[in-house]
């Protein structure tokens, strides 16, 4: 079953039918309006709970494609290669990959319809609410507003008294960035400082780090439209808010680099880490969209005898695979509790894929519980996964295979669905490693002592990969990549050290400069007369 499975968001998530025995493959659809809100009557729309507006982030996590897809698969930390016609989808992922989108493509209208009806629910409490609920939408619309921004160039805004028939006004990227600071600085004082148990709320130091994350990205931003590539000018001033406001952070102590990287993306994370900021958890059934479930995480990777039983889909490439360092936990590492049940790695897994086996039978596979030996292709022959993979034509086993969110092994014989693994959108190494390029691109305050290179070494010992001896830009992207894959940020990252359009494995040739800003699309350019088509398409 490769082909998409819809559901509706209009805006809020609703129920989603899922296999209960293995993963079952789905690609939610963010079907809300073309608009920044349904189009329906004179009237003010009816604010909604906080609590539906933080529903809002389900559609950033409950599933393989969108959000999760633009960020990710046109980078070089993953792709969606075809298998005879499983994973063909239209063209979706390999168009996504080689750059070849268009403002047609089915997750950029997706996509943009989702987000922009999470900025109208937002907007209702951001503009009505007061207090503490208030700063929690204004830092949720700034989230969102942000998200608009790097992938779309262009935001959409209408005051929340307008009534829903009120064609939304647009902000243009430099806008955008000047209202998603303004709105962040003006909520921190109303929000509460970070505690574990508030790590699923809107906190002080969430407010922080995507602050940082704001200043950091705002030269990407402040570009002309019609070279959204760069070059970017830095400005120091802005690097010395980025250092300001990660210092912020690192001053809670609640907060520090996890000796077991793992313990920030296993199904126990939600105790375990010392490092998640700001997260959404596993909340009611999720098989009815209610938080994080992670389950797509595994299965749009891992093969169908593996378990749980999964898609056999996406796969990292071999030179990103190859960036890390053997001794470095982030690559490969056995999991005690979980590697014994499950027989796969955290990390990447390549070569002879081994889990659970039918004790009678060895060439079956078998459920937690069973002994763990030595998988099988649907053919019989051993399941080896290959190093390279084609975005056109693979055999089952092709690519390399990831493992970043492992699930708990107790759920996996019911497919995944109850494991409690929760999706950090911003984590304190990332905090860290934005300190570090702060300094790299000529921030002058609020060093305390620190340089670009006891950063970055700092988190590299603790995950066991060699010291380096000097820190560059390009060596500091790399990092970023070892250190963040899969958690949603490469794209940003490649803009805005200007790698982006280079050729990767299976697109030789560098992509039109243009493509750093994926297109309007074509249903929304006619909703709104206000939106215009992004340079170049």
């Amino acid at each position: 079953m490769k082909n998409i499975i819809k559901s509706r968001f209009i805006p809020v998530l609703t129920a989603v039918t899922v296999l209960s025995v293995s993963c079952s493959k789905l690609d939610p659809k963010l079907e809300a309006p073309n608009s920044i809100a349904p189009n329906t009557g004179s009237g003010a729309p009816t604010p909604p709970s906080i609590a539906a507006v933080y529903e809002q982030l389900n559609q950033l996590t409950g599933g393989q494609g969108n959000w999760f897809g633009l960020q990710e698969h046109s980078t070089d930390e993953i792709m969606g290669p075809t298998r005879g016609t499983d994973w063909d989808d239209f063209g979706t992922w390999r168009r996504l990959h080689l750059h070849t989108w268009g403002p047609d493509h089915n997750q950029i209208n997706d996509t943009w319809n989702g987000l922009n009806g999470a900025l109208f629910q937002t907007t209702l409490i951001a503009e009505t609410a007061t207090g503490l609920t208030k700063a929690e939408g204004q830092f949720l619309r700034a989230f969102f507003r942000f998200l608009v921004c790097d992938i779309y160039g262009q935001v959409q805004t209408r005051p929340a008294t307008a009534a829903a028939n009120v064609v939304p006004t647009v902000m243009t990227r430099s806008e955008a960035i000047d209202a998603i600071i303004t709105e962040l600085e003006a909520a921190v004082p109303s929000l509460p400082t970070f505690t574990p148990a508030l790590r699923g709320q809107v906190t002080k130091e969430a407010a922080y780090a995507l602050l940082a994350k704001a200043y950091l990205n705002k030269a990407v931003y402040k570009q002309a439209p019609t070279s959204p590539a760069g070059p970017y000018s830095f400005a120091a001033a802005d690097m010395n808010k980025v250092i300001e406001y990660c210092n912020l952070v690192a001053a809670n102590a609640s907060f520090s680099l996890d000796p077991n990287y793992w313990d920030n993306f296993k199904w126990d994370n939600g105790t375990a880490s010392t490092e998640n900021i700001f997260v959404r958890k596993p909340g009611g059934d999720a098989r009815a969209g209610n938080g994080a479930n992670l389950v797509w995480q595994t299965c749009q990777s891992w093969h169908y005898n593996q378990r749980p039983s999964s898609w056999n889909g996406f796969v990292t490439l071999s030179q990103f695979y190859d960036s890390f360092e053997d001794v470095d936990v982030r690559k490969s590492t056995p999991l005690a509790g979980y590697t014994n049940r499950v027989g796969s790695n955290a990390g990447f897994i390549v070569g002879q894929a081994r889990g659970p086996v039918k004790a009678n039978n060895p060439k079956e596979p078998g459920a937690i519980g069973d002994p763990i030996g030595n998988l099988y292709d649907r053919s019989g022959n051993p399941l080896v996964f290959t190093r390279n993979a084609s975005i056109f034509f693979n055999g089952e086993a092709s690519g390399i295979r990831v493992n970043k969110f492992p699930l708990d092994p107790s759920t996996i014989n019911d497919g995944g669905w109850s494991s409690s693994n929760e999706f950090p959108f911003l984590r304190f190494s990332d905090v860290r490693l934005m300190k570090a390029e702060a300094l790299l691109r000529g921030g002058t305050t609020g060093a305390n002592g620190e340089t670009p290179l006891t950063i970055v070494n700092s988190i590299r010992t603790i995950r066991g990969a060699s010291a380096l001896t000097a820190v560059t830009l390009p060596v500091l992207l790399a990092e970023r990549g070892r250190e963040l894959y899969l958690e949603g940020h490469r794209r940003t990252d490649m803009i805005r050290f200007g790698a982006f359009n280079a050729p990767v494995e299976e697109r030789p040739n560098a992509s039109d400069a243009y493509k750093v800003v994926y297109p309007i699309p074509t249903t929304a350019l006619a909703s709104n007369p206000n939106l215009k088509q992004n340079f170049g398409y």
